[in-house]
């Protein structure tokens, strides 16, 4: 009752649930499926293990509605984190965030609407150098990456509302082109059958290590599903989240995963697995082997499309995780402010932009991605152990969701995690160990801000 403008809820269920959807369908599902093949040319073990990705990310859905629900505050996962743990874990979420987590990941969607585009216009390609400086060399597509990310962020500075309408459209329009995909391709494969049975046939020989290579392939499932938790930094702007939070994440994740595993059937059957290993853009080929070259061409649009939803649903969250860090006086006080009129956090929400818009063209961003998805991983296995800690600190919390099959459901999630983490540690120990270096930097700065706000308020 300060007088201050705040964050609002403005958002519906339905919203709430196509964030979640947008936010998770970009790219990957066009285009992971060629690199699944090569490690299990089987298709049984393809659709096998999509399911297992979609239930594992159900299980992280169900774990963080629990904690959305029962702290339903602007921050999300670094709220969950400074609660259970203190302010340093939750900073350090935020710090990665920041910097290399959604800025990092806005970038990467940006110059992959790019690439993309180019199809269309070749012109605008990254491959073509406008300008070449002795440090750096900015190409049109990087200026188009630039360009969109510049234009999405103007749309949610003006807020939530905005930025929630425009999400909407988008996936909308990838859903509706999805499903008539997936249509055609049941109507034209029809009476068929026999063409998958054969394929089976046909396709038997398996990699020596079948345990590891199932292992390799769940991780690029699971980079697919990756984006679900982008609903929980903005909890306070869902009307009530207590409900509509864990209801957006369990029925925006089911929906993916159908989704997910009926344009694998249509893979399946419009390709040959020798002709899906491998193969990057599968999308724009399977579409093209059913139905011709024109429809190669819409499948592109489709993904396009399907891309600058996901980038605009990546813009949401971010600045709501900085605000709440503001707020805690660990980040720079300006992000704290509210527009008066648009009731977004427009400082954090423009920083954002300019930081992801250097990532773009300095040419590192992917591998910073890359190097922070071990320590990213690290998050999520602390959030798992979160649900625990909160349970036993604050059992007379109100829970107005309590995760289903609990325990199991949150110690199945935080285990693999922890075994993929593994498993990234073992093979990229390199990238694992840049990523921990990178988190450990945000130490002193924490201490910094620790130390010129000295009435912060411990929340452990």
């Amino acid at each position: 009752m300060s007088g201050k403008p705040e964050l609002i809820a403005k958002l519906s269920l339905f919203d709430a649930t196509l964030l979640v959807i947008g936010s998770v369908i970009g790219s990957g599902i066009f285009l992971t499926t060629g690199i699944i093949a090569e490690s299990l040319p089987d298709p049984l073990l393809i659709i096998t293990v999509w399911l297992v990705g979609a239930v594992l990310t159900l299980f992280g859905g169900l774990t963080l509605a629990e904690l959305g629900a029962m702290i339903p505050e602007a921050g999300g996962q670094y709220v969950y984190l400074r609660t259970a743990y203190g302010p340093l874990a939750g900073f350090m979420y935020g710090w990665l965030s920041f910097f290399i987590i959604y800025s990092g990941g806005i970038a990467a969607l940006g110059v992959g609407f790019a690439e993309y585009l180019s199809y269309f216009f070749p012109a605008l390609g990254l491959q073509n150098i406008l300008f070449n400086f002795s440090f750096i060399s900015i190409s049109a597509g990087q200026l188009v990456a630039m360009i969109g990310i510049v234009a999405l962020t103007a749309i949610n500075y003006l807020g939530i509302r905005s930025g929630s309408t425009v999400q909407n459209i988008f996936t909308v329009i990838k859903i509706f082109a999805i499903a008539i995909l997936v249509v055609a391709g049941i109507v034209a494969i029809s009476g068929n059958y026999s063409a998958s049975q054969e394929l089976v046939a046909e396709n038997n020989e398996m990699p020596v290590n079948i345990i590891a290579a199932f292992g390799v392939a769940l991780i690029a499932v699971l980079w697919t599903f990756d984006g679900w938790y982008n609903i929980n930094p903005i909890a306070s702007e869902i009307k009530n989240p207590q409900k509509n939070l864990p209801r957006s994440l369990i029925l925006g994740i089911v929906f993916i995963g159908i989704i997910y595993i009926l344009v694998n059937l249509f893979y399946i059957q419009a390709l040959r697995i020798d002709e899906m290993a491998g193969v990057v853009r599968i999308g724009e080929k399977a579409t093209t082997s059913m139905f011709g070259a024109m429809f190669g061409t819409i499948m592109t649009a489709v993904i396009l499309i399907s891309i600058l939803g996901c980038l605009s649903a990546t813009i949401l969250p971010g600045p709501r995780i900085y605000y709440a860090m503001a707020k805690d006086g660990l980040f720079f006080r300006s992000f704290s402010k509210v527009h008066p009129k648009y009731h977004s956090p427009s400082v954090a929400v423009i920083w954002q932009g300019i930081i992801a818009s250097i990532l773009c063209v300095s040419g590192t961003y992917e591998q910073l991605y890359t190097y922070v998805i071990f320590s990213t991983l690290l998050f999520y296995i602390a959030l798992a152990a979160a649900l625990f800690v909160m349970r036993k600190k604050m059992p007379d919390m109100p829970r107005p969701y309590k995760v289903w099959g609990y325990p199991v459901v949150p110690v199945i999630f935080g285990l693999s995690m922890l075994l993929i983490a593994i498993n990234t540690l073992i093979e990229k120990p390199l990238e694992s160990m840049v990523g921990i270096v990178l988190l450990f930097l945000g130490w002193p700065v924490f201490r910094y801000w620790q130390r010129k706000n000295k009435s912060l308020i411990s929340h452990q």
